[in-house]
């Protein structure tokens, strides 16, 4: 995406990113960012690792319902708690500029803590018994696709929604193929939800398409790469 420089009332120079798409009605803005929030890069993994707990139903059947329960909850506080705080801690002190990391340079810190809270959920579920290898390879494509979007974050904006949901939906159909049940509705609504997620994020942010589909393919090849090294 194009940018411009701007200085600010403190004589700070700052990035402008200029949008590529003309601006769109609110009739489709407010939708769009209903989507965006609903599938916010800090609650689709907890979206994914809930589905495998309480509806695909081989990998958590001989659990109990305790020990379901803290899957989850470890999932919420790895995935979700942890990186919110950080975000808010960063703009407390004023490393960051807005929690909704617009510039490049709002996001080098929060991509660096977040992989650390990425490393260490797919380092305990590694070494952890009894965990299925489909949570364990999910949750190594999550920390790669975090480092990967660290490093496209040197060129580009890369879209983190768009990272996330690749990472969902090479999952679920990863998973589709390694089942003898029928996964074609919840393929079909991965897929669907992925188009929906990426069209928000072109409607709504000052992403570019080239910035959307990067991410989309870095979640892809990421959960990809992480179910081959597992």
């Amino acid at each position: 995406m194009p940018t411009r420089y701007v200085v600010d009332e403190h004589n700070q120079l700052l990035e402008a990113p200029v949008r590529e798409l003309p601006p769109q009605p609110a009739g489709l803005v407010w939708p769009a960012r209903i989507i965006s929030v609903l599938f916010h890069p800090l609650f689709v993994p907890v979206y994914v690792i809930a589905f495998l707990v309480y509806i695909e139903p081989y990998l958590y059947n001989g659990f109990s319902r305790w020990d379901k329960t803290v899957v989850i909850l470890q999932a919420v506080v790895m995935y979700s708690f942890f990186p919110l705080v950080t975000v808010l801690l960063l703009k407390a002190v004023r490393f960051i500029d807005s929690v909704f990391l617009h510039t490049q340079r709002d996001r080098v810190i929060p991509y660096v803590a977040c992989g650390i809270w990425y490393f260490w959920a797919w380092y305990v579920r590694h070494n952890l018994p009894d965990t299925p290898n489909e949570l364990i390879y999910f949750s190594l494509g999550i920390f790669l696709a975090g480092s990967a979007g660290l490093i496209a974050n040197i060129f580009m904006k890369v879209s983190m929604h768009a990272m996330a949901m690749g990472v969902a939906a090479a999952f679920l159909v990863l998973l589709a193929l390694h089942q003898d049940i029928r996964f074609t509705l919840y393929v079909s609504v991965a897929i669907l939800a992925t188009g929906l997620v990426c069209t928000g994020r072109l409607i709504c942010s000052d992403h570019s398409p080239r910035e959307i589909y990067t991410g989309l393919a870095i979640g892809v090849v990421s959960l990809l790469l992480g179910y081959l090294f597992t």
